[in-house]
């Protein structure tokens, strides 16, 4: 029961990132008219820093060394970036695939190998040991 609840923490965690990404990308190219990539890059480190922030705090309850966390995170981040690129590239360019579906596939892949990154490499020791934050959510039942 406490794994599924964590599975539904990261998700709506996950969409509430997705929201700001695509909010901040917007007030960036279309109202400051930013590069593309200017605008893509920052919307994208601002919806990691809330999903790391709150999936840290609340779905992993962690009380890991913060730096070390958010540099794997980053680490994730340099591998799958490109990775997702060459991926859309390929389905979207190469095969004449539906750049939204293709963009919706590597949501998904995003979203699943990011929680299993997290839960098992980021956060796998230190699960629950904020205990300022176990204790509050325990307090809440």
């Amino acid at each position: 029961m406490k794994e599924f609840a964590r599975i539904v923490k990261f998700t709506l965690f996950s969409i509430s990132a997705g929201l700001i990404e695509m909010g901040a990308f917007a007030l960036l190219n279309e109202l400051l008219r930013l590069p593309y990539w200017l605008s893509y890059l920052v919307a994208l480190v601002l919806s990691v820093l809330w999903n790391f922030t709150l999936n840290r705090k609340f779905t992993f309850k962690s009380a890991t060394n913060i730096p070390v966390a958010m540099l794997k995170v980053a680490c994730y981040y340099a591998v799958f970036t490109p990775l997702s690129t060459l991926l859309e590239h390929y389905l979207a360019e190469g095969l004449g695939w539906n750049e939204y579906l293709v963009t919706a596939i590597n949501m998904v892949l995003n979203f699943v190998t990011e929680f299993l990154y997290q839960r098992f490499f980021v956060f796998g020791k230190s699960i629950d040991t904020n205990t300022k934050t176990a204790d509050q959510t325990d307090d809440r039942r």
